[in-house]
């Protein structure tokens, strides 16, 4: 059941102790988001009571908020909250009306995959319902992965794996991974399928380690009959994850079982990540999903407004997809941008309301700028190599151009602070927001540094 606004979560460990919390929580959000995010989509977060005591329930105003929080900061709220309360367990997200359901994100994997004989089956997978296959639009640019995963899928004997499926971020890789699933499951459905990102794999992995409990994170993992790790380039650099990671795939693929890996670039581009890893995923199938040309682009609209309750002019529906071309995630969440905010003002929609209401979004729709050209372009100027941009080395020859390269990742790329931060060698999001501040400052007084940063935007932005 909804608890009603203005209600306060004191069921675990006192409410000051959970507020306080959420209170340092809020803060590092704001901080690695930016102002202008964290204005529009977390400050209205709301603490709510919870009945249990290790769950907490956070609300916000509209269904629309709620599910892209859900989308976006679903583990990162997760895991802020359990480095401050590790008694906390669950975090749902959930909207502020009568009879809405919460939708818990629980800090462990699900399911629990040791079959014990006279025990309850396991629960099942936190797979999203929406992500099917029936559901994914299908073209030239993606088909051979489409086609991979719903082989995979298929009962019996698997023809390969594992299925490595690569691309840029929101083209649809976890959408086929939670299709794998529900697919799998229909033809199977007292299997075990787990699915979990690379990031919480390394989560569990550590906190295992430091109740000492590996042995129970191990047989999770190795029993599962389908498993599914997103985004693995997370783990380049962490070489203990690594190591068990590496013998987690080893044992799924020795014993016949079904293992489906995504990232985004191919195994050889992953830089970071073990050579025997690589060697491992590279056994089976390796399919990529390219940028989506206008006719997926539109179909995609297509398929949307028929999940929405709103009319869109087709000069709008047009728009869209021959001004945002880079990611369907991106496309979708326009579409949905300025479905509720016309849901909200009572304004028509049409070409006027979508330029207002996108903005940036449509204006022009710069050449995407990747991190790893930044790095690469950053090297060159200043006769480095991309290596050291990455390295431990503090030299001042190494550490103001690393600093330049962060400045323009955080610039001129979407990728979070972490995120940025991890490309650089690991590095936490502070260091990336300590580079962003010198760079800035020394603009305004370093004549030569000003300079070096205005020939590098100008290449990359050209």
């Amino acid at each position: 059941m909804c608890v009603g606004h203005g209600q306060r979560l004191t069921t675990i460990g006192g409410g000051t102790e959970v507020e306080r919390a959420w209170t340092r929580i809020r803060v590092s959000l704001r901080e690695s988001a930016g102002a202008r995010l964290f204005d529009q989509w977390l400050k209205p977060i709301e603490l709510l009571t919870d009945s249990d005591a290790d769950s907490v329930r956070l609300a916000l105003p509209s269904q629309f908020m709620a599910d892209w929080v859900r989308s976006h900061y679903a583990d990162r709220l997760l895991l802020e909250f359990r480095a401050h309360l590790p008694q906390v367990r669950g975090v749902g997200i959930e909207t502020r009306v009568a009879g809405a359901q919460p939708t818990v994100l629980t800090a462990e994997p699900a399911p629990v995959a040791v079959a014990v004989p006279a025990r309850p089956p396991a629960p099942r997978p936190q797979l999203d319902e929406r992500l099917c296959f029936d559901r994914f639009v299908v073209a030239a640019s993606n088909k051979v992965a489409v086609n991979a995963a719903r082989a995979l899928a298929e009962p019996g004997s698997p023809r390969f794996s594992p299925l490595f499926i690569h691309s840029t971020t929101g083209l649809g890789k976890t959408h086929l991974m939670h299709a794998i699933g529900h697919s799998f499951l229909l033809g199977q459905p007292d299997a075990t399928v787990l699915f979990m990102s690379a990031e919480r794999f390394m989560y569990d992995f550590v906190a295992a380690v430091r109740v000492r409990d590996t042995f129970a994170f191990k047989q999770r993992l190795r029993a599962a009959d389908l498993l599914m790790i997103d985004d693995l380039q997370f783990i380049a650099g962490k070489d203990s994850t690594q190591e068990e990671f590496f013998h987690t795939i080893n044992e799924i693929m020795a014993a016949g079982k079904r293992l489906v890996i995504s990232a985004d670039r191919c195994p050889q581009a992953l830089d970071g990540v073990e050579a025997r890893i690589l060697s491992r995923l590279g056994i089976g199938l390796v399919a990529d999903i390219k940028a989506p040309d206008l006719d997926l682009r539109r179909a995609v609209l297509d398929r949307k407004m028929a999940d929405l309750q709103a009319e869109v002019p087709l000069p709008v529906l047009d728009l869209l997809a021959g001004r945002i071309t880079g990611s369907i995630r991106e496309l979708e969440g326009a579409l949905n941008r300025i479905t509720a905010y016309a849901q909200l003002t009572g304004d028509a929609i049409d070409l006027d309301f979508a330029v207002a209401t996108l903005g940036d979004a449509l204006r022009g729709q710069q050449r995407r700028v990747t991190i790893d050209e930044i790095q690469k372009l950053v090297s060159q100027h200043f006769e480095l190599k991309p290596l050291d941009l990455i390295s431990a080395r503090r030299a001042r020859a190494v550490a103001r151009p690393r600093q330049i390269a962060m400045y323009l990742a955080k610039r001129l790329t979407t990728r979070s602070l972490p995120e940025i931060g991890r490309k650089f060698g690991g590095r936490d999001h502070s260091t990336v927001i300590h580079a962003v501040r010198k760079v800035e400052q020394l603009r305004d007084t370093d004549r030569e540094i000003d300079s070096a940063v205005r020939v590098l935007l100008r290449e990359l932005e050209g």
